[in-house]
């Protein structure tokens, strides 16, 4: 399940996170984030706890979208204590993203191997 985020939590909920948050910025009337959805939940299924997944209604959330300058929905971002590690958009469909996810996989394992074992990493978050 995707937690739904919003203006008002979003600093507790994403920039003060104790572990990275994937923000998925969409919107209803977006066709490619209806067809991601099942991608995402995929994803925070191979990733478990370590990885915080979260919706945000960009049309409904203005400031939040004009803060992070978005250009096309569904833009997502890797969001860890506080800062953008990872931006993607502009991906044309399922494969593109799926690609992209696996991106983000390796940068998080990478940059985790001070904190967890890389074969720990490897299980959980390379796993497809």
């Amino acid at each position: 399940m995707v937690l739904s985020v919003s203006e008002r939590t979003f600093t507790q909920e994403v920039l003060e996170s104790p572990i990275p948050v994937l923000v998925n910025f969409e919107a209803p009337w977006c066709g490619l984030c209806r067809i991601i959805h099942p991608l995402l939940l995929q994803f925070q299924a191979q990733c478990g706890d370590e990885i915080k997944l979260v919706g945000i209604n960009a049309d409904q959330n203005f400031k939040l979208s004009n803060t992070y300058r978005l250009k096309s929905l569904p833009t997502l971002l890797l969001i860890e204590n506080g800062m953008i590690r990872h931006r993607l958009e502009g991906f044309r469909g399922r494969e593109d993203l799926r690609l992209a996810l696996e991106e983000i996989k390796l940068e998080f394992s990478t940059s985790h191997k001070s904190y967890n074992s890389p074969k720990s990493a490897d299980l959980e978050c390379r796993s497809a």
